[in-house]
């Protein structure tokens, strides 16, 4: 294990499970985020995301859900996002447990084709859980988003004893659309589950204060760490590959340089007209992007 600490920030390179048990106190942390592997059959680095059972993955999932119950605060939030097959295992399990107020769906549309024979997936679940369900942090006002029949309509609402316009603004519902992190996006890093920052931005807005701590036990492309540090949260990353251990390096903890490599943001080509026909340019990607 190694730990890797600034302004706030921990990084934490190793086992998930094993880290949170003997690195993290009991009900320490505001807010939990877990993108685990799905069992699904994705390579990360040197790690193959298939498990040789159903039964063998949740037994391992289910351990890493009890350690982050226990060290989260008894006002905290953890969202635990799963592929729609291991949903209803990690939902069961989780309901005894916390009480989960929302099941979100995160949708997302597709360029290719995702099924010939049958419906394919263009989403997936997030439990939005607490501990007590009288007292947990939620910010509605933060993540307000438009509301299209008062917004665009401009319907007037009768049924009071005034008639007054509908509200321009709402809390989003329990389905949210946000694109995927594609090649061109600025947020884009090497990685076969990146999630988008708009997504970690609703969540750490809505479910945590400026100076919280914001865990990811499973961080990846340390996304939820990225946007934690530009809304004024803290965060503890855990992440077992070195190839993802380097983004975190570079992208929340500002380190130029790792046991003698340079971090640098993946560079993109870029399409560049000239009289013959289409060149190819390297370009830098932008190490942060927040939509407003």
């Amino acid at each position: 294990m190694a730990k890797y600490e600034k302004d706030g920030h921990i990084i934490y390179h190793g086992d998930a499970l094993e880290i949170m048990k003997q690195e993290i106190p009991d009900e320490s942390i505001d807010l939990v985020f877990v993108d685990p592997p799905y069992n699904i059959g994705k390579k990360f680095a040197d790690f193959h995301d298939k498990w040789s059972s159903d039964a063998e993955y949740t037994n391992w999932a289910y351990q890493w859900i009890d350690e982050c119950i226990r060290i989260l605060k008894p006002t905290g939030t953890m969202y635990l996002m799963s592929s729609t097959q291991a949903m209803p295992y990690f939902d069961l399990y989780v309901r005894d447990k916390l009480t989960i107020l929302s099941r979100i769906v995160w949708y997302y549309d597709s360029s290719g084709v995702q099924a010939k024979k049958y419906f394919g997936s263009m989403y997936e679940p997030i439990l939005h859980c607490v501990k007590n369900q009288k007292a947990y942090c939620f910010n509605a006002n933060d993540i307000l988003v438009e509301a299209k029949t008062g917004a665009k309509r401009k319907l007037i609402d009768y049924r009071g004893d005034t008639p007054k316009p509908y509200n321009s603004k709402k809390v989003a519902g329990n389905v949210w659309e946000f694109s995927r992190v594609r090649y061109r996006m600025k947020e884009y890093e090497e990685h076969p589950s990146q999630k988008p920052m708009a997504l970690l931005e609703r969540i750490i807005r809505a479910s945590s204060n400026k100076g919280d701590t914001v865990l990811d036990p499973f961080s990846g492309t340390f996304t939820t760490a990225a946007v934690a540090k530009l809304l004024g949260r803290n965060s503890i990353s855990i992440e077992y590959q070195d190839t993802y251990i380097k983004i975190g390096l570079r992208r929340v903890l500002g380190m130029k340089e790792h046991q003698g490599e340079k971090l640098e943001a993946v560079k993109k080509n870029t399409k560049i007209k000239n009289g013959r026909g289409v060149k190819y340019e390297e370009k830098s990607g932008d190490l942060f992007s927040v939509s407003s």
